[in-house]
Formats: C-alpha cells, structure tokens, sequence
C-alpha cells in the first residue's frame, strides 16, 4: 500500500500571537483530519507566531491515489489558508 508524505512550509508575515496563528492556519487538523486515509498534524515551528509546518500522510491503494490526494490537499490549502506556502515537499514509500 502507497503512502505519501506531504510537508507544506507556511510564512505568516505580520502573525503577532499563538491565537493568531491558530485562527489563520484556519483548523488544518479538523478539515482534513475527518479523511480516514489522511493524518495530520503540525510538525514543526510549534512556538514561532511567523511561521508553521505541517505533515499530511496519506494512504491508498495506489500511487496515483496518493498523489491525486496530495495535489488536492495542497491545492485546497492555497485557497483557504491566510499564509503563504513557502516549501512543499513530496515523499513517498
């Protein structure tokens, strides 16, 4: 079973808070989390107001799967989010 590992790099210039990141980030966990071949989580610069980085794993049962999921995560992120993407990384196993 494919899976891939898709890590998005966020800027949040003029972020001042903890709150203000959350409520820009805009509930990541919660709209993707309800997909049962999705995980996520934010991975890393937990601390930083101006930046923040989160991990997408997803499962299916074949590589093109996975990678259609990760082009729609990534693209529906872009429309939604209130930050900018600064780095994607792609990999998969």
């Amino acid at each position: 079973m494919p899976i891939g590992i898709l890590t998005l790099t966020f800027s949040l210039p003029g972020c001042g808070s903890l709150k203000e990141k959350r409520q820009r980030m805009g509930g990541l966990h919660e709209r993707f989390g309800r997909n049962p071949s999705v995980a996520v989580c934010e991975s890393g610069e937990r601390d930083r107001h101006d930046a923040s980085e989160w991990t997408f794993v997803v499962v299916a049962l074949s590589k093109r799967e996975v990678e259609s999921q990760c082009r729609e995560i990534e693209e529906k992120i872009e429309r939604t989010v209130d930050a900018r993407v600064m780095d994607v990384e792609r990999e998969f196993v």
